[in-house]
């Protein structure tokens, strides 16, 4: 008779994540993660339509995930987006990477703004930009990263990005889901973190952490996967 025993690693093996990246962002901020024991898809952002609510942006992101009780991992706005997918489905577990989980960890300052419209105003030449006060509020400090980061602000859709920085500031999420594990960095100058409640702090983190702490991160990752 053939032995069908299962093995821990056969169990990895069928959970399935599902990867939602940084604003704008794609999967090359996760590159240096290992994820190679799971089956993994990174969710694609798609173009919103004219004044759509986040709400119903996560509904057609839902035709992405075709597992039952995944597992999603979020990275900033993706931790946002991650968030309210998983208010519309049953998940096993939602893992935020420098990002909030309800509207009371977004700064009052941008909520402020968005309140009276100041985002508004930003040009998209500005919000596209790259230079030293970029790396320095991401946390970019590598020229490897310096240089993936003005490559991902070149390639960011600009109707989403400014769709998307609407979503963050405007943010009225009140529901704090149970099934969450928050990892934060010390020094995230996007989301400080004296405004969030984390279950990991990442000493010296920034917003880009994934990949310039990633060596902690996949061992936090790890434990909790």
């Amino acid at each position: 008779m053939p032995n069908f025993k299962t093995t821990q690693n056969d169990i990895e093996l069928t959970k399935e994540l599902y990867i939602f990246s940084g604003l704008g962002a794609d999967e090359r901020v996760f590159q240096r993660l290992d994820f190679s024991a799971f089956k993994t898809t990174f969710i694609k952002w798609i173009v919103p339509n004219n004044n759509e609510t986040i709400e119903n942006y996560a509904t057609r992101l839902l035709d992405q995930i075709i597992t039952a009780k995944p597992t999603l991992i979020g990275l900033s706005f993706g931790g946002i987006m991650a968030v309210e997918v998983a208010k519309q489905i049953d998940t096993e577990k939602v893992i935020l990477i420098a990002s909030a989980k309800t509207k009371k960890e977004i700064p009052f300052y941008y909520r402020l703004a968005g309140q009276i419209r100041i985002h508004k105003l930003l040009p998209t030449k500005v919000l596209k930009s790259s230079n030293f006060m970029t790396n320095w509020f991401f946390g970019a400090t590598s020229k490897f990263d310096k240089q993936l980061l003005k490559q991902i602000l070149i390639d960011t859709d600009p109707i989403f990005l400014k769709w998307a920085i609407e979503q963050i500031v405007l943010w009225r999420n009140r529901i704090q889901l149970n099934n969450i594990f928050h990892i934060h960095g010390t020094n995230d100058k996007i989301l400080p973190l004296a405004f969030v409640n984390c279950n990991q702090e990442i000493k010296n983190g920034g917003h880009l952490m994934t990949l310039n702490k990633s060596d902690e991160l996949n061992e936090i990752i790890k434990l909790q996967l």
